[in-house]
């Protein structure tokens, strides 16, 4: 197992807001968090796309990201994900081009088959196809974003005749881009056909499903990567799951109970129909989800011995990924990003290495710099009382 050298930290916003909330403030609190993350040194941010159910209300994530990336500097900005079989892949690759240009090469297409029912089911398309759509869309956008020829596809929902991009990608050859990966294989699998990056939600929506098998995730992509003579890199392996840090772990955990169970009982079970995670009141439910390692909370090391347990459960990986939930006050949400950049990345980028060497070397050497020290301040007094 192996890390790399500097590991990725970023965010995958939904994002998730409790229904009756004001949702312009809502948008607004999000782009204000990821200029946050920009601010404090984070990596990425993956913006995610739906049209149902209420909580998730961004619909529009290159939208979302136009905004982001004029009113940030530094940080990567991804779609996390774009629901390819929702989309011509015409205009797919047309808008991501055109936000590569607009961000000056900040941004990052991550895509994926759909995720909520109510979406599907509201544009007509029936879920059993959506996995292959999504196969054959990215296939098409790849070829746009690379192919200097026109392309003329017929497939049997979505047709290009002599197509050709106006604008050729400002990345080279294109801007990354990775395949969402929950519980199914098609998704590494897809991965794998392409050599593309993985995004895997560590823990399925089901709450009632077991948790992923990472090191066969894995495996799946890179035998799909053999087949179709490509190659899988761990570094590029993205994983997500939902965090939330305090100075104690006991403040965490209190900081996060109240809004964790409405969380979980409000959506996924009165909303999306899913059985309860315990047989209990909701409010115990945060203690159940860091019992089963669904969920990261508690203090900065607990935070690090949550990656390291991902490390053993996958194999290795380069990015982490927190999924965002408005379960704690605004302070404290904005603070918990906070400490883990002051406190967790450092451990998994090396940006401390050399101070805590630094330190080290004083300490070894306190005896001879205590002792040139009081020859100075020696001969300072016998220079003075001589003068």
């Amino acid at each position: 197992m192996a890390l790399p050298e500097r590991m990725k930290f970023g965010i995958f916003m939904g994002p998730f807001h409790r229904v009756g909330e004001n949702p312009t403030l809502a948008i607004d609190r999000d782009l204000e968090l990821v200029q946050w993350l920009d601010n404090l040194g984070y990596d990425e941010a993956w913006i995610g796309e739906h049209h149902s159910a209420g909580w998730e209300t961004i619909s529009s994530p290159e939208l979302f990201l136009a905004v982001a990336a004029d009113r940030t500097k530094h940080i990567k900005l991804g779609t996390g994900v774009i629901s390819l079989p929702y989309h011509h892949p015409f205009m797919v690759a047309n808008r991501m081009v055109q936000l590569d240009h607009m961000s000056h090469g900040r941004v990052m297409m991550g895509v994926g088959p759909g995720a909520l029912p109510g979406d599907a089911y509201m544009l007509g398309i029936e879920p059993t196809v959506q996995r292959q759509r999504m196969d054959e869309a990215l296939g098409v956008v790849l070829r746009l974003m690379t192919e200097t020829e026109p392309i003329t596809v017929k497939s049997d929902w979505f047709e290009l005749n002599e197509a050709l991009l106006q604008l050729r990608p400002y990345t080279k050859p294109h801007m990354p881009i990775a395949v969402a990966s929950v519980q199914s294989p098609a998704g590494v699998a897809l991965a794998g056909k392409y050599g593309a990056p993985v995004l895997t939600i560590t823990r399925p929506r089901d709450p009632g499903a077991p948790e992923s098998d990472l090191g066969a995730l894995w495996a799946m992509a890179e035998e799909s990567a053999a087949e179709h003579s490509q190659k899988m890199n761990r570094d590029d392996w993205r994983l997500v799951i939902p965090v939330h840090v305090a100075e104690t772990r006991k403040e965490a955990i209190e900081q996060a109970r109240i809004g964790a169970g409405r969380y979980q009982g409000e959506y996924f079970e009165n909303t999306m129909g899913r059985p309860p995670v315990i047989d209990g009141p909701h409010e115990k439910i945060i203690d159940a989800m860091i019992d089963n390692g669904s969920w990261i909370i508690g203090d900065p090391d607990d935070c690090v011995a949550g990656i390291r347990r991902l490390e053993e459960r996958s194999g290795g990986f380069g990015g982490f990924m927190v999924q965002t939930i408005d379960w704690a006050q605004r302070e404290q949400v904005m603070h918990s990003f906070e400490l883990i950049a002051r406190y967790v990345m450092p451990q998994f980028q090396g940006t401390t290495l050399s101070t805590a060497a630094s330190q080290q070397w004083a300490v070894e050497h306190q005896e001879v710099l205590g002792a040139g020290r009081v020859r100075a301040i020696d001969r300072a007094k016998s220079d003075y009382a001589n003068r």
